[in-house]
């Protein structure tokens, strides 16, 4: 079956053609960072209006390099939370409108758990079960993942998720939006140890996870000093430092508890250099294995949606055309009101 997943949560439009025997066939994204970068950050109605203009050009392009037709989709995916509700509302209101025109069923997926799958995309998959360090700009969670919809939390951020606190501390550091990734490319150029920066709730004996004080410590260090180019960069370095050391302790600390032996890293945070390369070096002596997406299969993506909708699919086949978004949505309440 050909399942077309269209992701539109919040700043990005992702269109994919997954098929559940050729995997993959074609993927597509727009991102709206330079229109929202003149405002500081997302402003929900641009972003709606914008998903709105580029939903169907790029269905039709993931098509056209797939080589299939509209005739050929047996199965639409699309994003129904949690995100922006209007972005959310585009995405539902077009996968709808062709479902019913093709007389195809839609399924309503959620956002975390396209992000969790994403690294089954790979050609080495992990096998279930395992544990998944989920990290973006509104999400920190550790989770036991047993299988399709079988998600417990171990462990979640109290406050700033750690991508937000990437953006912030940017922010604060003048460095613009979308700030995670000006402050990584700002701290590889960093002097490790010259700024020391706490490491919130990392001897606190459970898996959660607490950023804005981190964040509030750098705004004071960032007050103390002349903040020339060096200086910014050894603050964006010692921030990474504790963000990278805080998620490592964690991870590790729930595959202890869980007794598990396989680590997935997925969402945006995913993609920094310093934590793939801490993690991987720790699996390599502590005989754990972890994986990671492809890079851009961190960020928001239509191919995460097509594939989740695939193997949901596979488990209790889709009908009718739905239509729903959720905002607002638990992913430990995803097992039992997904399907």
């Amino acid at each position: 079956m050909l399942v077309l997943g269209i992701e539109t949560s919040c700043d990005e439009t992702g269109v994919a053609l997954y098929h559940t025997e050729r995997g993959l066939l074609a993927h597509a994204l727009h991102s709206q960072v330079a229109m929202h970068a003149e405002y500081g950050g997302v402003v929900p109605e641009l972003a709606s209006r914008d998903h709105i203009r580029r939903v169907l050009p790029l269905t039709r392009q993931t098509l056209q390099q797939a080589g299939c037709t509209l005739d050929d989709i047996g199965a639409i995916a699309y994003t129904e939370g949690p995100g922006l509700a209007g972005a959310l509302l585009v995405g539902a209101s077009i996968a709808a409108a062709l479902g019913f025109a093709l007389k195809v069923p839609v399924i309503g997926i959620h956002h975390l758990e396209g992000h969790l799958l994403a690294p089954l995309l790979e050609p080495n998959p992990p096998a279930f079960p395992f544990v998944a360090l989920l990290v973006s700009g509104g999400h920190s969670q550790l989770m036991k993942v047993s299988g399709i919809g079988a998600y417990e939390t171990l462990g979640e951020t109290l406050d700033d998720a750690a991508g937000e606190a990437f953006d912030k501390t940017a922010k604060l550091l003048g460095l613009g939006y979308p700030g995670g990734p000006a402050l990584s490319m700002r701290a590889e150029q960093g002097v490790p140890g010259r700024f020391k920066l706490p490491r919130p709730m990392i001897n606190s004996g459970d898996l959660n996870f607490s950023f804005s004080g981190l964040k509030t410590a750098v705004l004071t260090l960032a007050r103390q000093q002349t903040l020339d180019d060096q200086t910014v960069n050894d603050i964006a370095r010692a921030f990474q430092d504790a963000i990278v050391e805080v998620l490592t302790v964690k991870s590790l600390a729930a595959l202890g508890q869980s007794g598990l032996d396989r680590l997935v890293v997925a969402g945006g945070v995913g993609a920094n250099r310093q934590l793939r390369e801490k993690l991987s070096a720790l699996s390599a002596r502590r005989g754990f294995e972890v994986y990671y997406p492809k890079l851009e299969f961190c960020t928001d993506n239509g191919a995460m949606i097509a594939f989740a909708g695939a193997m949901r699919i596979k488990l209790t086949p889709a009908k009718g055309w739905k239509f729903n978004v959720r905002p607002r949505w638990d992913l430990a309440q995803l097992e039992s009101t997904a399907i």
